[in-house]
């Protein structure tokens, strides 16, 4: 799998990424690159509500996160054809609310397992990320 592109923009003083990141100036956000596979889990939870479009689950993913996942199109598009390609989802050609023509993409049955499947595993993981952040020094919380 490539490395993907997609970055969090970390706002605020003090505030640290972790990953590489990026200044981007005095005031600016920093940016880092999500985990792997964080992407596809992403993209398949939104289009999870309904067929969608490219740009819309973009546009959702930066508006549900506050502003936090920003998802370029140079790796939203080839994430849509990999998962496409692995039949997780499917996609025909609609006219968009503005007249234009759009693929639309829907989970298919294999994908909404793989969505269960994976957001069960995220769930897991950051419950015990959480333990440990939370731990004490004495070394249990």
């Amino acid at each position: 799998m490539q490395k993907s592109e997609v970055w969090a923009a970390v706002s605020g003083p003090g505030e640290r990424a972790l990953g590489r990141s990026y200044k981007k100036g005095v005031g600016m956000s920093e940016k880092y690159d999500l985990p792997q596979g964080t992407l596809d889990l992403l993209i398949l939870k939104v289009v999870a509500l309904g067929p969608v479009h490219g740009y819309a689950i973009a546009q959702r993913l930066q508006q549900v996160s506050r502003n936090v996942v920003q998802v370029p199109q140079g790796s939203l598009y080839p994430a849509l054809h990999r998962l496409e390609n692995r039949r997780l989802l499917a996609a025909d050609w609609k006219e968009t609310e503005t007249g234009r023509e759009a693929k639309f993409y829907r989970l298919t049955p294999k994908g909404r397992k793989a969505l269960e499947t994976e957001a069960a595993g995220w769930q897991r993981l950051t419950e015990a990320v959480g333990l440990i952040l939370r731990m004490s020094e004495g070394g249990a919380e």
